[in-house]
């Protein structure tokens, strides 16, 4: 393995992104590729804050989901993702989804 690049990575590599490959593809799948992906676009650069990075994009959209599917109903949310109603409220706020 060759060393990382110090230089930061390009700007376009500020996100997850990737196409799906095939259709039903287990979430484990998606995120998988969706990193490989970034790495392989890093082209060796180096890489810090991954972990916050990829829960931020499966953070809201699961969020967003999860409140659609409950009509807004925070505590049937709460149950669902099985996290406290405080927590739930919480993270709506940080991600402006409130």
């Amino acid at each position: 393995m060759s060393a990382a690049k110090s230089r930061k990575p390009p700007k376009a590599v500020s996100a997850l992104r990737v196409e799906l490959k095939r259709k039903n593809q287990p979430l484990r799948e998606c995120v998988g590729d969706a990193v490989e992906e970034y790495f392989s676009v890093l082209d060796g650069h180096e890489c810090t804050g991954l972990f916050e990075m990829v829960m931020r994009e499966v953070e809201v959209p699961l969020l967003r989901c999860v409140m659609d599917y409950t009509d807004g109903n925070q505590t049937r949310a709460s149950e669902i993702l099985g996290i406290n109603r405080s927590t739930l409220r919480k993270k709506l706020r940080l991600h402006k989804l409130l």
